[in-house]
């Protein structure tokens, strides 16, 4: 039975989502990212999707920014270093997509991010993820 979801959008971001995450325990991007990407596929494509990379390279690219910007919206007393590393890294990802990835509507990187942390976390975490990315909405 082949998954409908396979290559979309969603799926491409929650395995950028889990390449991240690996990323934190050192690697290098395209490793992390055939990982994620061919570990359960049959038929080993050649390339990676561009979308993929194009999330994991401006993720590590822009870091520190999105490191400030989200400092910037935590309360008093906390910072990026202490949040659990699977919210550091859903907010990574969907701060970058909500500010640099001009062809998602912001909204849609907004929502699917929660949705993924709704998958690889709990409820409490995904209110958290949607109470700091809701701040960077501008339309």
């Amino acid at each position: 039975m082949t998954n409908v979801f396979a290559d979309s959008r969603r799926d491409l971001r929650e395995r950028a989502f889990q390449a991240l995450f690996a990323l934190e325990f050192g690697g290098d991007i395209l490793t992390a990212a055939q990982f994620a990407y061919f570990y359960d596929k049959e038929e080993e494509k050649k390339e990676l999707p561009l979308f993929l990379l194009d999330l994991m390279k401006g993720v590590t690219d822009y870091q520190t920014e999105l490191d400030e910007d989200i400092s910037k919206h935590l309360k008093s007393g906390w910072t990026v270093s202490r949040l659990t590393l699977i919210d550091k890294t859903l907010l990574h990802l969907g701060l970058y997509e909500i500010k640099h990835h001009n062809e998602t509507p912001e909204r849609v990187a907004l929502n699917e991010i929660i949705e993924i942390s709704k998958k690889y976390s709990d409820e409490t975490s995904s209110k958290f993820v949607n109470g700091v990315l809701s701040q960077f909405i501008t339309n």
